[in-house]
């Protein structure tokens, strides 16, 4: 394990897209993690780390992390292994990152927040899209006022694939939390409680579009929050002409932006937050900030990924608050699992 002066040492589980392109190079890219041993069982993806990232152990069984001498775990497998791998981390004593959603009902969420209160251990969730520059601006937007009361929040995350392309989050299985409900959901849920709080209800549509869909593949779900502000959010796999990224209604002003955060693509590309252009985004890009006829375009905050994992490296060694804490996981997955009700039942959930 990891002195004062040394680096905490990450063992990571799962080498698919979300170890190979999020975790990975983020947790390399942190001066107070070191990537010491990386979990997969496939021979491609275990020659992979040995290319990408040969300081770190390639180990082929999970059981094999509780006794590498690491400070922090990450869970990055399949949604229906979160909850048993990130158990048996917290009971080995490691604290822990669960990629979202954290696990596939509240309860279980919660189950695993309380065992990580329990034994006094850090359990946090890698919404890194609260670390988009485009969240970051209508966040800083929401906070100073400049848009007044927001009464309406609309947000997107809407894709063109109109070809199923396998892999878990197609299957129905409600154990594999797949969907997008779950997949997109996850992130746009996770935004709109942490701008405005807690919601009293939820309406939701899901449908799924594509021949030979078994799960969720368009969806939209509606919020109403305490605070008297409402989310409409979409999530599609099925957009042939995308709306805006966010449209966010005021009773003082409005703010529309388009396109998505670059980060995610720059990660594909091999990037990282060392690059010196990381999360900047071009004027042309920027959305538009005012009322009516009369709007500007409003510079873009710069995406910051990399803020993410610093926070969990600080919270391990007790010197900052959880980045995104288990609670916030197990609320959004309240807001889904009452979304998943409303649209069966079709009716307004009360929570």
């Amino acid at each position: 394990m990891a002195t004062s002066s040394s680096p905490l040492r990450v063992g990571l589980i799962g080498y698919g897209l979300a170890g190979s392109v999020f975790h990975a190079p983020l947790i390399s890219a942190t001066p107070d993690l070191e990537l010491a041993a990386v979990v997969t069982g496939n021979p491609e993806r275990q020659a992979q780390v040995r290319r990408e990232h040969p300081g770190a152990q390639v180990l082929d069984d999970v059981e094999q992390l509780w006794t590498a001498g690491l400070d922090l775990v990450v869970v990055a497998s399949p949604n229906r292994t979160h909850v048993p791998q990130a158990t048996a981390a917290l009971e080995a004593g490691l604290a822990v990152v669960v990629d979202k959603p954290l696990a596939a009902t509240a309860a279980d969420g919660q189950a695993l927040a309380a065992l990580a209160e329990q034994r006094g251990l850090v359990l946090s969730v890698f919404q890194n899209r609260r670390w988009d520059g485009d969240f970051l601006t209508v966040a800083e937007l929401v906070r100073s006022g400049r848009l007044g009361a927001v009464n309406r929040f609309e947000s997107r995350f809407e894709r063109w694939r109109p070809e199923l392309k396998g892999g878990w989050r197609e299957l129905g299985d409600p154990a594999e939390a797949g969907g997008l409900l779950y997949d997109l959901g996850s992130h746009l849920v996770d935004q709109a409680l942490t701008l405005f709080g807690p919601a009293t209800a939820v309406y939701a549509e899901l449908d799924c579009r594509r021949p030979g869909a078994q799960s969720d593949d368009d969806a939209f779900v509606a919020l109403r929050h305490a605070n008297g502000t409402r989310s409409h959010l979409w999530m599609s796999a099925v957009a042939g002409s995308l709306g805006p990224r966010f449209r966010v209604l005021g009773s003082e002003s409005a703010y529309v932006v388009d396109g998505l955060d670059g980060q995610e693509a720059a990660l594909r590309d091999g990037g990282t937050p060392a690059d010196p252009d990381w999360g900047v985004v071009p004027p042309a890009e920027y959305g538009l900030l005012g009322a009516g006829e009369d709007t500007v375009r409003h510079p873009t905050l710069p995406g910051a990924y990399q803020e993410y994992y610093a926070g969990v490296a600080a919270a391990v060694r007790g010197q900052a608050p959880v980045p995104v804490r288990a609670s916030d996981a197990v609320a959004a997955l309240a807001v889904l699992e009452a979304a998943r009700t409303s649209a069966t039942e079709q009716r307004v959930v009360e929570l």
